[in-house]
């Protein structure tokens, strides 16, 4: 970043990952916060922080805790008192470790973002006057800013607050409004989209690297300040990713590469140096020479060893949870009453005939549908209805239910409660009695598996949905790579404990990034969770491929803000 001619990182701060429940912090190790930031002044740059508490970001829900979800009446990015109660704690903990690091305190943060794009959402108006508050009254006196695309600009702000904008196509209009409203006052673009993110199903988004420089110069041209979105995306890891709903529910990948400067794998690209031979031109002195790019290696294809079906993983879940009607999974007790926030989750049930099964919509995201522990058919907003067998006796319904995502940007963060939201009839009689086993596939439960002698050698006699495990041998260094699962279907993959994210055979995501710092010399324990479709090895790539692309200027999303 600092060889590429920029002086200032912009960050996010993921709420959800900081209080995973309710007053429990963490922003130790990879969630050091004060570490991150001082490493960016320690190369030379600026901090503008964006604390939230809702951050888009292509996240799950915005970054905002899912447990927020417990309180029925829970009204997002208001003055509701639930949720303001809550983010008066969080901005308690969090202001006392970003104080110390203000310009004021000789630190590297010199302006910070109130909330995120609220003029898109508006609900509250008093909202904004709210969080200003929160960080004024806490001590925060850096410049604040808030950011909006051009249709939520007019809608966004708060008195004494600097405005800026987003955007990827430059209008006049837009800057012209900023200059009318905030006259005398610096202009700025917080977000210059240099690229686009994915949603599954959908081709790879990519915004050419002359298109992008031509406006970035223009706009530098007017005198704004720049802040490219993103200049390294990198990857949703785990189970992070958000998902956008414009009528239609459409998770995002866990690739973050945005098409951005600097790839998901750290490589230098076109724009990158682009950008550099542009960015020169702003500086009296020589930019320092970047590190040296990262060596990747496609190690050599693993076999599957292995294999541990869900139904002989249950025991190494928690107690099961049982009530008389279905129950969504932010509101189910664990986690110390925090509920369930991401992953997979059975839902049991007893039944005694065939017929319809009718989901009435209320699955979310996507469920897997087994009587007596064989696959019948799937259930998804899309499809609600599925035929069941008939049989002797009682049997047994499970429905694994996968979260694929909460929302992150839009007027409908308040609905994104996840697993079962309401009665599945079968045939017009609503379902009771169910027993529900949260799958959150959390690091102690994958450590549980990694270390059972419960596994299984016969491959011939593979079941799904299933555990499946391969070993990589590292000689030498560590070097990045990419696991490609060419032959397998939709699920989640663990290397040595670490939750690379989730693949899915439709693209158009057909790789998932592997750091090199997650391996280890030697022998490194890979750990396949698929859903239906398994194939019996696992293999490795220098680079991503991406098949088919679009231009994000063909994407009406796009064009619209």
């Amino acid at each position: 970043m600092k060889a590429c001619g920029l002086n200032t990182l912009t960050t996010y701060v993921p709420w959800n990952l900081h209080e995973p429940e309710r007053g429990m912090f963490n922003f130790q190790n990879q969630l050091d916060l004060k570490a991150y930031v001082s490493l960016a002044a320690e190369v030379g740059l600026w901090v503008i922080l964006r604390p939230g508490p809702y951050i888009c970001a292509e996240w799950d829900l915005g970054g905002l805790p899912s447990w927020l979800l417990r309180d029925e009446g829970m009204r997002l990015r208001t003055t509701y008192p639930g949720f303001v109660e809550a983010v008066k704690l969080y901005f308690d903990k969090l202001v006392s470790i970003i104080k110390p690091l203000m310009f004021e305190e000789g630190g590297p943060i010199i302006a910070v973002q109130v909330e995120n794009e609220y003029g898109s959402y508006a609900k509250d108006d008093t909202y904004m006057p709210f969080i200003k508050d929160c960080l004024c009254s806490r001590g925060i006196k850096e410049l604040l800013i808030t950011s909006d695309n051009w249709a939520g600009l007019r809608n966004g702000g708060v008195e004494g607050v600097l405005k800026t904008i987003n955007l990827q196509r430059l209008t006049f209009r837009a800057i012209q409004y900023l200059m009318f409203t905030q006259p005398s006052k610096p202009l700025m673009v917080t977000e210059y989209w240099s690229g686009w993110f994915d949603v599954w199903g959908d081709l790879h988004h990519v915004f050419p690297a002359e298109d992008m420089l031509g406006i970035v110069s223009e706009i530098l041209n007017k005198g704004a300040s720049i802040n490219l979105y993103m200049f390294h995306g990198g990857t949703n890891f785990g189970f992070m990713n958000g998902a956008s709903d414009f009528n239609t529910y459409r998770p995002q990948v866990t690739s973050y590469d945005y098409d951005a400067p600097l790839s998901e794998a750290g490589e230098y690209t076109q724009k990158y140096q682009l950008l550099r031979n542009l960015f020169r031109q702003y500086h009296s002195q020589p930019l320092p020479e970047g590190p040296p790019p990262q060596e990747r290696k496609a190690y050599n294809p693993v076999v599957i060893q292995q294999h541990l079906s869900l139904w002989d993983a249950m025991h190494f879940i928690d107690a099961p949870y049982r009530s008389d009607r279905p129950v969504n999974i932010e509101n189910l007790p664990v986690n110390n009453d925090n509920g369930q926030s991401y992953g997979y989750t059975l839902y049991e049930t007893i039944i005694t005939s065939g017929g319809t099964l009718n989901s009435k919509n209320n699955i979310r995201d996507r469920a897997l549908v087994f009587v007596d522990r064989k696959w019948v058919g799937n259930l998804d907003r899309k499809t609600h209805k599925l035929t069941l067998p008939d049989g002797e006796g009682t049997r047994t319904l499970s429905l694994l239910v996968e979260n694929c995502g909460r929302v992150n940007f839009g007027k409908n963060l308040d609905n994104q409660r996840k697993g079962i939201l309401g009665d599945i009839l079968l045939n017009h009689s609503p379902l009771r009695g169910f027993t529900t086993f949260c799958l959150e596939m959390k690091p102690d439960f994958i450590k549980s598996l990694m270390t059972s002698d419960q596994w299984k050698s016969d491959l011939t006699s593979t079941s799904t949905p299933g555990f499946y495990q391969a070993t990589l041998c590292v000689e030498g260094l560590p070097r990045d790579t990419f696991i490609k699962l060419t032959g397998w279907g939709k699920g989640v993959v663990f290397v040595n404990g670490q939750n690379l994210g989730r693949y899915w055979f439709i693209g158009p995501q057909h790789f998932l990034y592997l750091p090199g710092p997650w391996l280890q010399g030697g022998e490194n324990q890979i750990i396949v969770f698929e859903e239906q479709k398994v194939d019996n090895k696992i293999l490795f790539a220098e680079n991503p491929d991406y098949e088919r692309t679009i231009d994000v200027y063909k994407f009406p999303f796009c064009t619209l803000v």
